[in-house]
């Protein structure tokens, strides 16, 4: 597979599927970085990102953090679909956490399909199911935030790894992200627009970061239009729900 193609669009969008069985020193099992408890390595990294960001709230590191590896999933695994007609299966990846940057990812060969299935469900069960998910729960393990947030953070980092892709295939890459956010569990967490201006897309939750500290602003995407007062949460209130 040449998976230097995904590389030539971007940082996140690289894999590195090298010849052979073991992966390159300090790699270690992609499921590992879903572990919970005070030693996971999510939540050793949420402190790093609260640090780097100049932020006492975890929740807000641990959003951003989430935010960033979604991204870094769907890129490879939108990426692939689209350039390469196939969807890796993360699910055998190695993984290894940088200082600075996207998480670095290496796969071992692919074994061949018996049964080629449709890349959005390819895309929904590699990416979704087998990494999405299971990195909301650890995420929640270590900070508390809303499910519907990390959600709306998915469908965000899917329509975000769609705005990279329009400059080399705008038209498979639109269909697909189409497909995906229409399904559960993503159906409800956004509008996406498209045209020959390029992707636009409003979430329905907001992802925090315009609590990083004054004169943040807001993300691209956010569901609100001006930057909300910032104030403690209500009691019982999840981090980052909008009022109904």
């Amino acid at each position: 597979m040449d998976y230097g193609r995904l590389a030539a669009v971007g940082p996140y969008f690289a894999l590195d599927g090298s010849e052979g069985d073991a992966p390159p020193p300090g790699f270690r099992p992609l499921p590992e970085l879903y572990g919970t408890g005070p030693d996971a390595p999510l939540a050793g990294r949420i402190r790093v990102v609260a640090q780097r960001l100049g932020t006492a709230e975890p929740r807000v590191a641990a959003s951003i953090l989430h935010l960033g590896l979604a991204a870094r999933f769907w890129s490879v695994g939108l990426g692939a679909a689209v350039l390469l007609g196939t969807v890796p299966t993360l699910e055998r990846a190695w993984m290894r956490i940088p200082d600075q940057g996207p998480i670095d990812l290496w796969i071992p060969p692919e074994p061949v399909a018996t049964r080629p299935r449709e890349l959005a469900d390819q895309l929904h069960e590699a990416v979704l199911v087998g990494q999405l998910e299971p990195l909301a729960a650890a995420v929640r393990a270590a900070v508390p935030l809303s499910a519907r947030l990390l959600l709306g953070n998915a469908a965000s980092a899917l329509a975000g790894t769609l705005r990279v892709l329009d400059a080399h295939a705008p038209g498979p890459a639109r269909e697909l992200v189409a497909e995906l956010l229409d399904r559960p569990p993503l159906a409800g967490s956004g509008t996406l627009r498209t045209g020959p201006r390029g992707t636009a897309f409003r979430r329905t939750s907001c992802c925090l970061y315009y609590r990083i500290g004054p004169g943040a602003g807001l993300c691209g995407d956010c569901c609100f239009s001006r930057p909300p007062t910032s104030r403690p949460p209500m009691p019982g209130k999840a981090a980052g729900e909008r009022k109904s």
